[in-house]
Formats: C-alpha cells, sequence, structure tokens
C-alpha cells in the first residue's frame, strides 16, 4: 500500500499539533507541502500530531493527539496504507530529553508544575510560565511553589475549592473514557491545569506524563521480581491515560505536550533494564540522576505524591460523596455525573 499523491490543492487539510523529522521542527506550510508532494516522507514524521486531508489522516506515533485513526498510522479512505514510525537515531537519555523539551517549546506553551522531578526537570529545560493546582493548604501548591522558586520559573497558582471540583465533575465525567475514582480524580486535575491554560490564552500545556511508567515511579516497582514485563504493561496504558487528559483539555482548546513520551526518550528509556530502575529503594533513579544535573538535587530526589492526593482533589471528591449521601461509595457518586 501506499499514500496517494496530491495531485492539485487540497479540498481539505488540516493540521492539529506539531510535526518534526530528525529533530527540525516543521511549520504548517512546510508539512503541507510535504505531504502534497512528497507523501512518502509522512512515515518519518515525528512530533505530536494529527494531519487530515482529502480522505486521509496521520497521526503520531503514540497516539498523543486525539484523532479517528489509529496511533501511528496513516489512514486513506479507511484503510491503514503506512505507519509513522520516525527514527531519528538512538540518544543518551539525558539528550533525549532536552531535545525533547525543546522541541515542544514555544510561545503558545506553559508548564504544569507540581514540584516532583517530572514536572520539575521539564519546567526547569522549558523555561516556560507554569501553573500549579490544589486545595487550599495541599501539598502540592506547598512543593510547587517551593521547587519554583528553586528554578527561578514564574509560577500561577490556582485555588480550588470544593465547589470547584463538584462543578468540574459534570464536565470532566461524560468526557472520559473509563470512570473511575482514580481515573476521575486524575482527570479533574488536568481539567484545571487545562482550564488555566485556555484562559490564560495557551493552546499546549507541557507536562510530566509518562515519566511514572517509563521509568518506575510507582510503589509496586520495590518489590517487583520482574520489572521489565511490569513496565511493559504500564506503558501500554498510556494510551488511555492520554485519551483521558486530552479530552478534558479540549473543553478549553488546550491540548496536552509531553516529552517524555518523545520517541527519542521512550528508545532511551526502555533501554535501561528494569533491574535499574530502583536503587536503594529510590524509584526512577534514571530520571532522577539525570535531573540532577539541571534541577536541585533536593528537588530530584524528592519523593512526590500522585497529583490527585498531593492536589487534595480525590480527598475533595471523597468528601462530596459523603456530603451526598455515598459514605462508602465514591464510585456510585462519579456514576451519577455520567448520565446527565
Amino acid at each position: 500500500m501506499h499514500i496517494p499523491k496530491q495531485e492539485g490543492d487540497f479540498t481539505v487539510f488540516h493540521i492539529r499539533g506539531w510535526a518534526e523529522i530528525e529533530g527540525i521542527r516543521l511549520n504548517n506550510m512546510e508539512i503541507e507541502g510535504l505531504v502534497s508532494g512528497k507523501p512518502q516522507e509522512i512515515p518519518r514524521l515525528g512530533g505530536e500530531f494529527l494531519i487530515t486531508w482529502d480522505g486521509c489522516c496521520a497521526r503520531d506515533r503514540y497516539g498523543i493527539m486525539p484523532g479517528d485513526c489509529e496511533p501511528g498510522t496513516v489512514n486513506c479512505n479507511g484503510e491503514v496504507v503506512c505507519y509513522i514510525r520516525p527514527d531519528p537515531g538512538d540518544m543518551d537519555l539525558e539528550s533525549a530529553i532536552v531535545t525533547a523539551v525543546a522541541l515542544r517549546t514555544d510561545e503558545d506553551c506553559a508548564c504544569a508544575l507540581s514540584g516532583g522531578v517530572d514536572s520539575s526537570l521539564v519546567a526547569a529545560l522549558a523555561g516556560r510560565p507554569c501553573v500549579a493546582i490544589g486545595m487550599v493548604g495541599s501539598h502540592d501548591l506547598r512543593q510547587a511553589r517551593r521547587a519554583a522558586d528553586l528554578l527561578g520559573v514564574p509560577c500561577d497558582y490556582e485555588l480550588i475549592s470544593t465547589r470547584d471540583v463538584e462543578e468540574a465533575l459534570g464536565e470532566v465525567v461524560p468526557k472520559i473514557p473509563v470512570i473511575n475514582p482514580v481515573e476521575v480524580s486524575i482527570a479533574v486535575c488536568q481539567y484545571f491545569v487545562s482550564r488555566w491554560a485556555g484562559r490564560h490564552g495557551y493552546h499546549r500545556v507541557l507536562a510530566g506524563q509518562g515519566a511514572d511508567e517509563l521509568f518506575g515511579g510507582y510503589a509496586r516497582y520495590q518489590e517487583e521480581k520482574d520489572p521489565d514485563s511490569l513496565r511493559e504493561r504500564d506503558v501500554a496504558s498510556l494510551g488511555l491515560q492520554a485519551e483521558r487528559d486530552q479530552s478534558v483539555a479540549a473543553l478549553h482548546n488546550v491540548c496536552f505536550s509531553l516529552p517524555y513520551l518523545d520517541v527519542r526518550v521512550v528508545r532511551a528509556a526502555m533501554a535501561i533494564p528494569g533491574s535499574s530502575l530502583v536503587r536503594s529503594g529510590v524509584r526512577k533513579y534514571p530520571l532522577r540522576e539525570v535531573a540532577g544535573r539541571h534541577i536541585p538535587l533536593e528537588i530530584a530526589m524528592y519523593d512526590k505524591k500522585a497529583m490527585q492526593y498531593g492536589s487534595g482533589i480525590w480527598k475533595a471528591i471523597r468528601e462530596l460523596a459523603r456530603q451526598n449521601g455515598y459514605k462508602k461509595a465514591v464510585q456510585d457518586y462519579i456514576n451519577q455525573f455520567g448520565w446527565r
């Protein structure tokens, strides 16, 4: 199969996101020229994109940008005609992360900051305005403020009320692919991050998603006898996570941009043996080692709570459930929002 070559102007041509080839970011005119004149080059595209034209669509390798065709495919008239397989060459982990952040950084983006190693490294490398969200007095707001001060990056702090959370549930729950307390509480966090971005004129938010899956950030890695298989399963879940987060971000005309899911970073991370992800009880050790060369060691080594807990959002949802008569069944409480 092959991609049909365009004869004349496109009837329809639309690009969402951004694309690059071997580290050179393309503007929209260059992408359109490539699709029309050199369609054989489309499989080489890296980035986070959905490109649609005259019965065809192309979607980035890992499906970061939502769309109607499968991740990493070019589809024309309902058939997969080829696959997106960028091959920028092998890099060490540090070079891969630095390159991934640089490619994603421009005037149209901001950074989500919670004060842990994942988001702090991205924020430090990008040097863009940041946002931290959380309930009054929450752990994440305190830690993000500390990190922003140490990193020297500008940061806004969005204080979330219980009423805000309740209103967000009504918008979030009908949009996400999986409805359970963990997924919903994470989605609500992302709702407030993307809301801030949209209100401040940004269309992309650089975030740290994917780091826990690639580098063994979960507590279960400390006792796991087969960390390589566990990591493969965790990485396989990232597509559904991206669908959740982008569905929520779209409510504010925003999308999340994920440097850790750059092809270079994924390749470098997966080359690290699973047995090396935890060292002396420290999870995500390879990432922390790289981060320690770019951010203060106390931030690089900080063991932060998951955002749904550190932000206080999960606690607020649980309290709302109790207030509405669901003392032991948070799931039943959130289910009602999907029926509206």
